[in-house]
């Protein structure tokens, strides 16, 4: 079930704050002996060897809609090229003036993830509970959404 969250509700701005910082990111997922797994990147760097998981993300270039931001930093940090997607809505970071825009799919039947990228230096299907435990605790939201639109009603 979905939680009503303040992460998820939108803030009126305030002209002496700075504005958030936009991302856009993909939540790929694929069904494995009946279990739902997810797509997960994990950033690279000795300073992140503890750090959590995360959908693959980044920021807009020039021009770009959050939907194409989402497909271009999917394909260059995992890989893989999304087919269909749809707006899973977005979540602030609690910490920082961060907000992700979200777009899910079904993962392409040949996807092979790799880390792509010197940002990750893992990127992998794993099962849902396992990555409700590894993934960065502000995206957690992301995939209790993605768990309520795909389970039957």
């Amino acid at each position: 079930m979905l939680k009503n969250s303040k992460k998820s509700k939108q803030k009126p701005s305030s002209s002496n704050k700075p504005s958030k910082k936009d991302t856009a990111g993909t939540l790929l997922y694929r069904k494995r002996k009946d279990k739902l797994e997810v797509l997960l990147v994990h950033p690279a760097g000795n300073y992140n060897r503890k750090a959590a998981w995360s959908i693959p993300k980044g920021q807009p270039e020039k021009l770009e809609s959050f939907e194409e931001t989402a497909r271009r930093e999917t394909m260059e940090e995992t890989g893989v090229i999304p087919a269909a997607l749809k707006p899973l809505g977005y979540i602030d970071y609690s910490s920082h003036r961060k907000r992700v825009h979200c777009f899910y799919g079904q993962a392409p039947a040949d996807a092979v993830p790799h880390n792509a990228s010197w940002e990750v230096d893992k990127a992998e299907f794993m099962p849902l509970e396992r990555a409700i435990k590894a993934i960065h605790n502000d995206q957690v939201e992301l995939l209790e959404r993605l768990q309520f639109i795909l389970s039957p009603h």
